[in-house]
This record gives C-alpha cells, structure tokens and sequence, in this order.
C-alpha cells in the first residue's frame, strides 16, 4: 500500500531536526533506520504530516567505551552493533539479543535510538537496556537530558521524549569483574517479535555469590517490564537451581501479556518463566568463566 500524503524533512544538523519538530509538534515524526514507521505508515495503520529524516545526520554513528562508560550513538545501526568487536567481548547480553532482532535486512537499516524510542514494549533492546542500567541521551530545542532506561517508557508507543526531543546515545556503564549477562527469546519464525523474552545481568562477590542483578522482560506488559523483586530475591545468595526457579517463577507471576496468536496469557507466562531460568544460568556461569 500506499502511505497518506506527508511533508519530507531531510535536516543537516540535530538543532535543525529538533526545530522542525517543535514547529510542526504532534504533526511530525522522526525517521532514523524506518524499519518500524514506514511499514505502519504503508499500511495505513499511522498517519504523519511531516516526516523529519535523520538518518544522514553527520555523528551518530559510533560505538565506544569512555570513562568507565560504553557510549552508543542513537544512529548506529544494529547490524553495526551486532559486528563490533567490543561489543561482543564485553557485553554478551548484546551479543545475545541484536541477531534475534527481525532480520539481516532490517538490521542492516535499523537503528539503535529508533528501536529504543519506538516505544513498542515487543521491541528487544528495550529490556536489554534496562537490565544493564543503561541512560538515554535526549537532545531537544532546550539542550540535552539524560533519562533513566528504566524510567524511559510510559505505556505503549509512549516514551518521555518530548515532541521536539530525539534519541541520540545510549549510556552504559561498563560492566565490573566478575559480571555476566543474557538474553534469551522465543518466536515463532525469524523476523518474529518475541512470544517471551528475559534479560538478565549480574554480578558474583569474591565468593561467588550474587552481588546485585537487574531482570527484564520483552513483550510482557504495555512496557519492558523490570522485575526489581524477582532481582532482589538474588542479592547476597548462592546461585543454585532452587533461588532459579524462585525468582522465574516470580518473575512470571508479575508479567502481564496479552493473549494473541503468539499464544494464551498462561502460555507466555510459563515462557518468561523458562527463559527467566536459562538467562540465569547462562549470566552466571558468564560471571563466573
């Protein structure tokens, strides 16, 4: 199909991109990788007027650690991010999740930031991030604003960007000794989105016990869901099988999915709490080899 018609913004500059956004407020989208918007929009299932392109903005495309900090530019493709190096010695939870995203074609034009601030809670980078206590950078008409990942959605498509405001980096801190992370997902064919999937990171003391850990679930509620109190049964224990189950099967008594052709409410429930247990085991023994 055919989208409505639009105006089409192609701005040079971030300022640029964000005035146009404050000029045209609820009218305007912005368009980074459009592996999303554009289907939508062809589909008519959205409308914009004017569609803001940032996707030839000179900088925001990197990957690099800095002061203690993994800094990703909103515009580095996932393809990009599912090649580097760093990435893929330092942050197995990334490496786990990026080639799960739809496919090699829509990775190779996806972007980072447009994932993450999609606000779509079956997207997969959003639970990832929370669970590496990740920040967003949001460069808006009035300067730039760091959020919390885990403060970040709102409900679904509904993120606390403000209209004139747009996703440029995301922050990570770079993981202590002894830290591991997972992301484990079922879907029904490639190019799916998730009928579960669980994020988890953490990290052991000296005597291999479990210091702190974040949970996140994808695809389990109108937003990724961050489990605190199943993450907080772990803190100072022995990993085991027993503290495993205990926690995925909280973690799944605290989800809320939707029933739809993915499968019943009962039945994603029990997946999150599977994979809940496997991403443990597989972020601890990281943590410990």
């Amino acid at each position: 199909m055919i989208p409505a018609a639009f105006d089409y913004h192609r701005p040079a500059s971030l300022d640029e991109a964000t005035a146009l956004l404050a000029r045209f407020g609820d009218g305007a989208k912005v368009l980074s990788g459009g592996m999303s918007l554009l289907p939508l929009l062809k589909l008519r299932l959205g409308a914009v007027e004017h569609l803001v392109d940032i996707g030839r903005i000179a900088g925001l495309e990197y990957i690099k650690e800095e002061g203690g900090v993994l800094r990703i530019g909103g515009g580095t493709r996932q393809a990009t991010l599912d090649r580097s190096e760093l990435i893929g010695g330092k942050y197995a939870i990334l490496r786990d999740a990026v080639p799960l995203i739809a496919d090699p074609v829509v990775r190779n034009r996806a972007t980072v930031g447009g994932n993450l601030a999609n606000g779509d809670p079956a997207n997969d980078l959003p639970a990832v991030m929370i669970a590496l206590g990740a920040t967003f950078v949001a460069r808006g008409c009035k300067g730039e604003r760091s959020i919390a990942a885990n403060q970040f959605y709102k409900g679904v498509f509904s993120t606390a960007l403000a209209q004139d405001e747009i996703l440029t980096e995301v922050r990570v801190p770079v993981p202590a000794g002894r830290s591991g992370g997972a992301y484990f997902k079922l879907k029904r064919k490639v190019g799916d989105f998730a009928s579960a999937a669980a994020a988890v990171q953490l990290t052991l003391d000296a005597k291999g016990a479990i210091e702190n850990a974040a949970i996140a679930l994808t695809n389990a509620g109108p937003t990724p869901l961050e489990l605190t109190d199943a993450a907080r049964l772990l803190a100072g224990k022995a990993p085991d099988e027993k503290l495993f189950a205990d926690v995925a099967r909280l973690a799944a008594e605290k989800s809320s999915p939707s029933a739809d052709r993915r499968g019943s409410v009962e039945y994603k429930r029990d997946m999150a709490r599977v994979l809940v247990t496997r991403a443990l085991r597989k972020a601890v023994e990281r943590a410990g080899g």
